[in-house]
């Protein structure tokens, strides 16, 4: 069967779901061909009683019109959430979560998944783009990071804005990228 790629990003108020909140949530659906099939996004209200945290709440005074983006048309996550399954139902193939770092976006993505809707259509399991460049390439993890991949990966990418669609869109093409590549290395060594 195939997979569909899920690039996602969110945008939260401080480093853990429950006592803080997440802000932003946005997907971005590649194919492993590196077509993009679609996109959801939405912003959320915040969770009764969490508060921001002050290191996350001073960083946000650093980007204000990313800021001023994950504050429009507040949803309640309680409609967002079983919406975003019904998205990613809809979607062909097994869906894989893709981030960077997915251990901060998928805790909140399935956290918010698991208390709203009730299942996360990726179960428990998330995909890690500097754990695969790691396996991919041999490298340690500390050397597996944005600043040490290929430039030419980065080539005309997306910018990174903080607004969690423009990121979800700008990892899932580095992802999609990646993905080629190394998958052209191990039709090599194979023949």
């Amino acid at each position: 069967m195939s997979e569909t790629y899920i690039s996602t990003d969110v945008e939260t108020d401080g480093p853990i779901p429950g006592p803080h909140s997440m802000l932003s949530l946005a997907s971005a659906a590649y194919r492993s061909d590196g077509e993009l099939l679609g996109t959801f996004t939405a912003n959320l209200e915040t969770l009764p009683g969490a508060s921001p945290y002050p290191a996350t709440a001073a960083w946000w005074l650093t980007e204000p019109d990313a800021w001023a983006a994950c504050r429009r048309d507040l949803e309640s996550p309680a409609v967002v959430m079983p919406r975003y399954v019904a998205w990613i139902k809809s979607l062909p193939g097994t869906p894989v979560f893709v981030a960077l770092p997915a251990g901060f976006d998928f805790m909140f993505t399935y956290w918010y998944l698991m208390r709203f809707a009730g299942e996360s259509p990726f179960r428990q399991s998330a995909l890690d783009i500097q754990s695969y460049v790691m396996g991919a390439s041999g490298r340690s993890f500390a050397r597996s990071g944005k600043h040490c991949m290929p430039r030419r990966w980065f080539d005309n990418l997306p910018s990174h804005t903080h607004v969690a669609l423009d990121d979800a869109i700008e990892q899932g093409v580095l992802f999609c990228r990646m993905l080629a590549e190394y998958r052209r290395w191990g039709d090599e060594e194979a023949a």
